[in-house]
């Protein structure tokens, strides 16, 4: 198998990544596992990093941006093992155990890394240096130095304290009572590991639900947390009790697959243990919605989060609608969404998504400018995309613009374009889903090359 290495355009850490070639598949099926919850995995390894005592996490997410915060706490004298069985264990430091680091923290692609840590080190006291990689870096964070700023945090960064790096002079923070602008779990999040070191309240209010993976955790580990009516309630003292977790299957990952059977004609896919948090199935929602054949068998929760297998099999699908609130539940689906609307009859409107617009690349130009390459009748907007589905996508070579998402997408659509389509910065799929390419092969049964 060949394949041509080339190298990300302004990637300071010379991460090679390869061109795959996909192919139709004739049929689709078998059972997956996801790669552990990224958002899950995050916060696991922080939270626990500022408890009492040591936990084990098991199904920690394997991607890069795991890796990331995991260098990070150890570079704030956290210490993190990883065992032969692939499991973690962090050695909590409690509230005031975290280091001054020697050198600067490198979140990597990792914009959850990079928010969250600048939340937590708000509050500690000594200074602290954020960067990351050339996508990072280009990578809005007024939303987050603005209001720790009214908690009396010392933030700097680049481009008038837009950009990072981002530099953190621990100081003593206030709790505050703050209405989000935006509804963003990284945003929420920050502004609570800040309040964990707070004099006083703190006390959000959103927008729209989203992901809550931090307020579910914080309560199963003793914080005294409340949430009633989109308004999260923080009253900092308790100390912290060191939590095993067990990572649920990513369901952004998961999707992928979910969006690959739904729009194969011979195709039945069992994703096994995947996590569906509330503020995270908009994808399941809008698939139902455009008639795919999705089937939940949930397994209770695990670590105070709910657990399901999903199965998908062949459908037909028709466009919608998709918008307002919903939008925060399904952020990084879009892109395999827009696939699927690209095999559906009708249109497919979404709106209220600018958020993609700063994400590891501007998703929305880079959707409507690969599914166009591929012959799909797609329609660039402020906000979002039209997408009129029933054209026959014809493979070609398209761009994962380096972004994982992007690269996964676009190999979804492969499998049912005609022809070959080469997608060149594929590798960017090891960011979260390392073993997607393997994946791949095993349930269409052909080596994508």
């Amino acid at each position: 198998m060949n394949m041509s290495e080339t190298l990300r355009h302004g990637d300071t850490e010379n991460i090679a990544l390869s061109t795959r070639t996909v192919r139709p598949a004739r049929r689709l099926r078998g059972e997956l596992r996801m790669p552990g919850d990224k958002s899950i995995s995050h916060r696991a390894l922080m939270l626990n990093a500022i408890s009492e005592g040591s936990a084990i996490i098991t199904n920690l997410g394997p991607g890069a941006d795991g890796a990331s915060t995991i260098r990070c706490l150890k570079a704030l004298g956290v210490t993190v093992e990883r065992a032969e069985d692939g499991a973690v264990r962090v050695d909590g430091v409690g509230f005031g155990g975290l280091r001054e680091p020697e050198d600067v923290l490198d979140a990597g692609n990792s914009g959850t890394a990079l928010r969250l840590l600048a939340g937590l080190l708000a509050g500690q006291p000594f200074l602290s240096l954020l960067t990351g990689d050339a996508s990072l870096r280009s990578r809005p964070m007024r939303r987050v130095i603005d209001p720790l700023r009214r908690m009396g945090g010392q933030l700097w960064a680049r481009g008038g304290d837009t950009l990072p790096p981002i530099a953190v002079r621990g100081a003593k923070l206030s709790g505050i009572d703050y209405s989000l602008p935006v509804a963003s779990a990284q945003l929420k999040s920050a502004l609570l590991l800040a309040g964990l070191y707070a004099e006083g309240q703190t006390i959000l209010r959103e927008p729209q639900p989203c992901r809550d993976h931090t307020e579910r955790m914080l309560r199963a580990q003793g914080a005294d947390i409340a949430v009633a009516d989109r308004v999260i309630t923080l009253t900092p003292g308790r100390r912290l009790s060191s939590l095993n977790v067990q990572v649920p299957g990513d369901i952004s990952s998961a999707t992928f697959w979910l969006v690959a059977a739904a729009i194969h004609p011979d195709a039945e896919l069992v994703v096994r243990d995947v996590g569906i948090n509330p503020g995270r199935t908009g994808a399941l929602d809008v698939l139902r919605a455009m008639g795919a054949e999705l089937e939940l068998l949930p397994k209770g929760e695990r670590d105070g989060e709910p657990v399901a297998d999903l199965v998908a099999r062949s459908s037909k699908l028709h466009g919608v609608r998709v918008g307002g609130d919903l939008v925060p539940r399904l952020i990084d689906e879009i892109p395999v969404l827009a696939v699927a609307a690209a095999f559906a009859s009708g249109e497919t409107r979404f709106v209220d998504a600018g958020e993609l617009r700063v994400k590891e690349t501007d998703r929305i130009h880079a959707l409507v400018a690969e599914l166009g390459r591929l012959g799909a009748a797609v329609e660039e907007l402020p906000d979002g995309l039209v997408v009129r589905g029933g054209r026959k996508l014809k493979g070609t070579v398209c761009e994962s613009h380096a972004d994982h998402r992007m690269a996964m997408a676009m190999a979804v659509a492969g499998l049912m374009a005609e022809g070959e389509t080469s997608i060149q910065g594929a590798e960017a799929a090891r960011v979260s889903y390392p073993g997607f390419w393997s994946d791949l092969e095993r349930v269409s049964g052909a080596m994508p090359c």
